[in-house]
């Protein structure tokens, strides 16, 4: 059973893509109260952050354009059952 994602026996749960919003907008807050440190080790973290941060670009985009096939294909989700894999 999902914990975080919306499913049939979880439909209060989250889309991927506001899951990983969310996540991004934590790494943005944090990454600014380093930015400013010169140590290394913070510049280390830090650039992992962008590097990060260009990665949850690129996966909300595709958890995105998934949510927008299954809309067109199937409608919005409902409490029938899945879009698309097992019944």
């Amino acid at each position: 059973m999902s914990r975080f994602l919306v499913t049939d026996e979880n439909p209060d749960g989250y889309k991927l893509e506001e899951i990983l919003g969310a996540i991004r907008n934590e790494i943005i807050n944090r990454a600014t109260k380093i930015m400013d440190d010169k140590r290394p080790e913070a510049q280390v973290v830090l650039n992992n952050n962008i590097t990060i941060l260009s990665l949850l670009a690129q996966s909300i985009e595709l958890a995105e354009d998934s949510s927008r096939v299954l809309d067109k294909s199937f409608g919005p989700h409902s409490d029938k059952g899945p879009r698309i894999g097992v019944l």
